[in-house]
């Protein structure tokens, strides 16, 4: 993990990865927050595991160090993103790690990617209808969808109910959380899969972004 943050630090002189560029605050936000991921023990009964929009490899690249044994697909639609994350694969070592270039929605409509992983998991800026549109298509039945938020949910959540049930999931539970006594609310909302995603899903041409079911 510390060869992984000094990776990014050093890169991000070249290419935007990210804005917390001070050690504390990246150990904090970035490498912490990664791992509370974990609060959610369908991580570990998982087999594949896709991060949507992984960026800068957060969550994907920490929780692929902690769960090695794991088959992990990281996905942006950056193709500088994926470079940088291909070096940190050869020098780390990772094994059993997919890196893609691929927007969501068009990825999604792939057979060898639809429905095929047990959690789709995203820490991605997005409202969480156009996130569960863009995640649940890649989960099979029985799987889950783990959302990573800032701030409180409940609002997003009630606006998200009628997509997330026509895109074939349940919303299971909710764990919030906190980084520090003075840090905002953070949530992991967890999906479950309950049955298969009508094939009109993901929409093309942003509308998950710009018309969220």
């Amino acid at each position: 993990m510390e060869r992984f943050k000094e990776l990014v630090l050093d890169w991000n002189k070249k290419i935007n990865l990210t804005a917390i560029t001070e050690d504390e605050e990246f150990y904090l936000k970035h490498t912490l927050d990664s791992i509370l991921a974990l609060q959610a023990e369908e991580f570990f009964n998982a087999r594949k595991i896709i991060d949507i929009g992984t960026g800068a490899g957060f969550p994907g690249i920490i929780l692929k160090i902690l769960l090695d044994e794991k088959e992990f697909t990281l996905m942006d639609s950056l193709k500088k993103r994926i470079n940088f994350l291909q070096l940190v694969k050869d020098d780390l070592g990772l094994k059993k790690l997919e890196l893609i270039h691929a927007r969501a929605e068009e990825l999604a409509r792939d057979k060898n990617y639809r429905e095929k992983y047990d959690i789709a998991v995203s820490r991605a800026v997005a409202e969480l209808r156009t996130l569960s549109e863009y995640s649940l298509p890649f989960v099979k039945k029985g799987g889950s969808f783990i959302s990573m938020k800032g701030g409180a949910a409940e609002e997003e959540l009630s606006l998200s109910k009628n997509a997330i049930k026509i895109l074939g999931g349940g919303i299971d539970r909710i764990i919030n959380y906190s980084l520090t006594e003075n840090d905002h609310d953070r949530s992991l909302i967890i999906v479950n899969k309950t049955s298969i995603t009508p094939l009109k899903y993901p929409r093309a041409g942003g509308k998950p972004r710009s018309k969220p079911l």
